[in-house]
């Protein structure tokens, strides 16, 4: 029949061409709109027709990887494709015909009421229509045909299938002690996802252990089975030096567009271009001739898809919040110009698509090997990817790194400590490494640190800046209207003093929060923005939003940022902001990086519900003066030096070095400092071949009760490091602190190791993904290790590049 089909599309199309080469025939024959109207229904016909030929015949027995593939792909979904053709068909014959009774009537109303044909002459298209009529019949009883072949081909599979029965049962190996469970589940559950057809299951146990051999692992592989090209892994590809880019035209093509969120990414990077191409030159003659491995790296922005209803995109014009996409921008530009392989998707599809996902509902693993060795992506992606990779998800999540913005502590990542002890949330137990989780700020050392930039200046545009300042301007941090309400008591205070500058959005009437003695901007592109800030003086922030890019950039600008010092301090358990999110950090300040790592001249930090001390504050600021000031962590070379360490150093798929608990090493690396307030890194100690940061840089406090390691490696002008608490994860490390063990335990405590009084004990830790450098309690002494940094680079030890 499918011959027949295409010799009659064939013959259509000819007399179609000739049709159209002869309009005089035409306008005799058939008026031009019914020609065409029957001319894409039998145009739809043929397409349709030679795609169902084209299914069956790619329906071979040697493309599939099972034996039984055939019947289980081609049967019940061929039927089904049969009589949809058969259904369309109909539906197409009964549409052909109302519209030809149609042209008809306006036919005869044409002609005067000339109502009747010559015999000679049937209605248009009748012909047509017989054939359509007939080929749906014959596509009907093929439907009816195939599916008594294809069952006449099962039952005799099933015959076959008896002589192999003693070859399909589930084996009792020791070494996959999950087979016979993983068997019984699928007897149970093979139909609850397409996927498991896909792959060729068809209910029968042999094809059970040949997908739970072949596809996942839980069971030995067959014997019987053909393991050459099935079992052969792929070669790896041979490693590619990474070489900076400068050029970062082919980015904005990678980044996509069509939703605002996007545009504003891609003009963020086209406008910091320069300064990327002479960071990657700074560092490439920082790290001279050192190899670097190039990387591939999929770029999944979870939040910006479709699927997780991306809120973002819509506010980009209406002032809502950017510190995400700004954030996200410097990180696909970052990995662009260390000279690294970049996919970015930003819908499910896309996803998909570049993980190899099988159709279905994401219970199988993937269809090849992950191509990539990093992927980027937020909590939305990572959810996303947990859905539809299937056992894949936890063979791979060691390759992931997720970009949070408040960060995710080790209690709250654990999903069974999490669960256990009241810590689980909508946005943790995810067991990862806590190192995997990139935050925006370097507030939770228990992540890595990955952070933005902010425009950095030259020595000439910072002594303009300086000549044009106003000296009685100030500009409020704050686009959302809602953030005004209930401040009319400072900005009262303020404008005793300073013209104040707004850029509240809004469409036609002026927000009634904003007081008129406001200057409103309105919503201000970034670049007017900028010059905003150029003029002003002062850059004030009355609570919220909390640890965004805007003080960073006022302050490189010249501003000197003014925020409110919150008492008591902010957290997830009494702010509803930061209910929810997987950490207990409280936050004592707007911008608690500011205030730390930047301080004073430059940010001032007051009591807000004090007025003399606000006014004070005032006065004091209008007196000083003030260069522009910008993190070197937060340039482009420091974000570029950054991301290249993280890449070439991090691997969290391999196993855990150090041992834990119970094993005692021959000889112990450390020293008690000549002070005997810490312990040291002995010189004369070989260093952990696989640690980073290097162990050297290694220093151990006994914390005060009550305090977080956070906190008193900080006392100590040092961070915390806590991939060097398994060194001290031992007896001996309290030992050589003179802290004396009446007993020594090992549990699963987020605080632990640690030094119990009263009791003297001693507790180590019995989980790796628990150690932690936040949390406190007075009951325990925590065990702290430290480490020295850059300047200006905590992120990293002096020895870490």
């Amino acid at each position: 029949m499918h011959s027949f089909l295409k010799h009659l599309c064939s013959r259509y199309l000819v007399e179609r061409r000739s049709t159209m080469a002869l309009p005089a025939l035409l306008t005799r024959l058939l008026p031009l709109r019914r020609l065409f109207v029957l001319g894409i229904g039998f145009f739809t016909l043929c397409f349709l027709m030679t795609s169902l030929g084209g299914q069956f015949s790619a329906r071979r027995l040697g493309d599939s990887p099972f034996t039984i593939r055939t019947e289980v792909m081609g049967g019940p979904e061929s039927r089904g494709v049969l009589r949809k053709m058969s259904d369309l068909l109909e539906l197409m014959v009964k549409r052909m015909d109302a519209l030809a009774r149609l042209e008809n009537i306006s036919e005869l109303h044409r002609a005067g009421g000339d109502l009747h044909f010559p015999a000679d002459r049937m209605p248009p298209g009748a012909g047509l229509m017989e054939r359509i009529q007939a080929i749906a019949q014959n596509v009907s009883d093929i439907a009816v045909k195939v599916d008594q072949i294809l069952r006449h081909s099962l039952l005799l599979h099933s015959k076959v299938s008896e002589g192999r029965r003693d070859q399909c049962e589930a084996p009792s190996d020791p070494k996959f002690p999950d087979c016979s469970g993983k068997v019984e589940w699928m007897r149970a559950r093979w139909t609850s996802d397409p996927c498991y057809a896909f792959f060729g299951v068809d209910g029968t146990e042999c094809s059970f252990l040949i997908y739970l051999s072949e596809v996942e692992w839980f069971c030995p592989p067959l014997p019987w089975r053909n393991q050459t090209a099935a079992q052969r892994a792929p070669k790896p590809l041979p490693k590619v030096q990474a070489v900076f880019r400068s050029n970062l035209s082919h980015l904005l093509d990678l980044m996509g567009s069509g939703k605002e969120s996007l545009i504003f990414m891609k003009k963020r990077t086209k406008r910091l271009t320069a300064q990327w191409a002479l960071a990657a030159q700074r560092l490439a003659q920082k790290l001279g001739a050192t190899w670097r491995d190039q990387k591939q790296i999929l770029v999944h922005i979870g939040f910006l898809t479709e699927e997780s209803g991306d809120v973002f995109s819509p506010r980009v014009l209406k002032g809502g919040p950017l510190g995400e996409m700004v954030q996200w921008a410097d990180i696909l530009a970052a990995l662009y110009v260390l000279g690294h392989g970049l996919r970015v998707t930003v819908s499910l599809k896309e996803l998909q698509s570049n993980l190899g996902v099988p159709p279905g509902r994401g219970s199988c693993p993937l269809t090849m090997p992950l191509p990539f060795d990093l992927i980027y992506t937020d909590y939305h992606g990572l959810q996303q990817m947990k859905q539809h990779m299937g056992l894949s998800f936890k063979k791979y999540r060691c390759r992931i790194r997720v970009i949070d913005t408040f960060g995710t502590e080790p209690a709250y990542n654990h999903e069974e400590y999490a669960t256990l002890h009241g810590y689980r949330t909508n946005w943790g137990y995810w067991n990862l490494n806590p190192k995997q989780f990139m935050t925006m700020f370097p507030h939770t050392p228990d992540n890595s640190f990955m952070g933005f930039v902010s425009e950095e200046l030259n020595e000439t545009e910072k002594q303009l800046i300086k000549g044009g300042k106003a000296s009685n301007m100030a500009v409020v941090y704050g686009k959302e209207a809602s953030i005004w309400k209930g401040k009319e008591k400072f900005l009262g205070i303020l404008n005793k003093y300073m013209e104040i500058h707004g850029t509240v959005y809004y469409e036609s009437q002026r927000p009634p929060e904003v007081p008129a003695f406001v200057k409103n901007h309105g919503l201000l592109p970034q670049p007017e923005f900028q010059q905003l800030l150029r003029k002003a003086k002062l850059f004030i922030g009355f609570g919220f939003p909390y640890e965004g890019p805007a003080p960073l950039e006022a302050i490189a600008n010249g501003c000197i940022f003014l925020q409110s010092r919150f008492s008591p301090p902010h957290s997830s358990l009494n702010h509803e902001f930061f209910r929810g999110k997987p950490t207990s950090r409280e936050v004592f300040s707007q911008h608690p990086y500011a205030e730390n790592f930047i301080g004073k001249p430059h940010v001032w930090t007051v009591d807000y519900n004090n007025s003399e001390e606000f006014e004070a504050a005032i006065k004091a600021i209008m007196r000083t003066q003030v260069d522009p000031y910008l993190p070197y962590e937060y340039t482009c070379e420091g974000m570029l030096e950054r991301i290249h360490a993280y890449i070439q150093h991090q691997d969290f798929c391999v196993a855990p070095g150090p041992a834990l608990p119970g094993a005692h090493t021959p000889q112990s690396p450390f020293v008690l400092a000549p002070n005997a307030t810490h312990l040291e890194w002995a010189q004369n100690a070989s260093l952990a071949p696989a640690a980073w940061p290097p162990a050297h840089s290694l220093r151990a406090w006994l914390a005060t009760p009550g305090r977080a390691c956070t906190d008193t490696c900080l006392d100590h002008g040092l961070i915390c490091e806590p991939s060097f608490f398994p060194f001290l994860n031992s007896q001996d490390a309290f030992l050589k602190l003179q802290v004396p063990c009446d007993s020594t335990e090992s549990e699963m405590n987020h605080l632990y190791p640690a030094f119990a009084q009263p009791g003297q004990e001693c507790y180590l830790q019995k989980e790796p993904l628990l150690f932690s450098c936040a949390g406190s309690n007075t009951k325990y002494r925590r065990l702290c290790p430290c480490r020295d940094f850059r300047k200006g680079q905590v992120a990293l030890c002096q020895g870490c590049l």
